[in-house]
């Protein structure tokens, strides 16, 4: 893990990176609060700091009062090491948002066992940010494929949305829908239609632009969401349509293939999103009715 270590002073300062370094840290040093404040503004920012009080330029609570105020959400733990050791120090100190303060001089067990608290603190951080992160993403994210779910894709539509009628644009959107998927399910069962789902989102993914939106609304039923595409916006639907007709999924039996029926709807700013759904959900249908493996694109909502 590495650690910041900010003192003026040139012995103590080497003396302590001397120690940080036999207890298995990795390094960082600053002269001044000014240094540290910039270090501690990068994105690989220690998460372990140990700072002096009184500095040039930026003394140590100062140093702590900036990084307090970023709302970043991987702050460091910072001890302040000082010879203000008085207990209105202390109290000032820790106010200010240091997390542990000691005083100089200091004993040296003491010491490394507070680094040690530092850093198991700033490890179950870690670990509770990868939990939330897992949550987050179970709570938007479709379990079998890995696209969102319907929630996360309609709530990302609805914000672009927004975005188009306040700063202008246009967008598209496609609902696809695998064609005769029941049968796949029926004759190969269902580990082979899951196995042809997840196929499915891999092709799709490969032939959408890397701002355009994937999300499965349910079943074998996905939503497009692609910005910045207007009336003419039949050919990137037509060539998804032709990726999926012309892959062959491997399955534990014998290679399956399908195809998809495509319902495109465009909105200029001025459609809601219950219409714009509506119409490329009725699109779809009428690509279903005509044949199936097509894109049909609704008139303007």
């Amino acid at each position: 893990m590495r650690i910041l270590i900010a003192d003026d002073d040139v012995t103590s300062r080497t003396m302590l990176t001397g120690l940080m370094k036999r207890w298995g840290y990795d390094v960082v040093e600053a002269i001044d609060g000014a240094q540290a404040w910039e270090e501690l503004q990068k994105c690989d920012a220690p998460k372990l700091a140990v700072l002096d009080w009184v500095m040039p330029v930026m003394d140590g609570v100062e140093v702590i009062r900036q990084v307090r105020a970023r709302s970043a959400e991987h702050l460091p733990y910072i001890l302040l090491l000082t010879a203000k050791n008085g207990t209105d120090d202390v109290i000032r100190g820790l106010d200010a948002g240091a997390d542990d303060y000691v005083g100089k001089p200091f004993s040296l067990g003491e010491l490394r066992a507070r680094i040690q608290v530092g850093r198991r603190t700033v490890e179950l951080h870690s670990r509770l940010q990868e939990t939330q992160e897992a949550l987050n993403h179970q709570a938007t994210h479709d379990p079998l494929t890995g696209v969102m779910n319907r929630r996360a894709i309609l709530d990302h539509l609805e914000k672009e949305l927004s975005r188009i009628k306040r700063d202008g644009g246009s967008l598209s959107i496609g609902i696809l829908d695998i064609d005769h998927f029941k049968r796949v399910n029926d004759r190969y069962g269902h580990q082979t239609g899951d196995e042809v789902l997840c196929g499915c989102v891999g092709v799709l993914g490969g032939v959408l632009r890397d701002y355009d939106l994937l999300g499965r609304l349910g079943g074998e039923e996905f939503l497009v969401v692609a910005p910045g595409t207007g009336e003419d916006c039949g050919h990137l639907y037509e060539r998804l349509r032709a990726a999926i007709a012309s892959t062959k999924f491997t399955s534990r039996l014998k290679p399956v293939s399908v195809t998809i029926s495509i319902g495109v709807a465009v909105c200029d700013g001025t459609t809601c999103l219950d219409d714009l759904l509506a119409a490329a959900d009725g699109a779809m249908y009428r690509a279903k009715r005509s044949g199936r493996d097509r894109v049909v694109q609704a008139e303007s909502p």
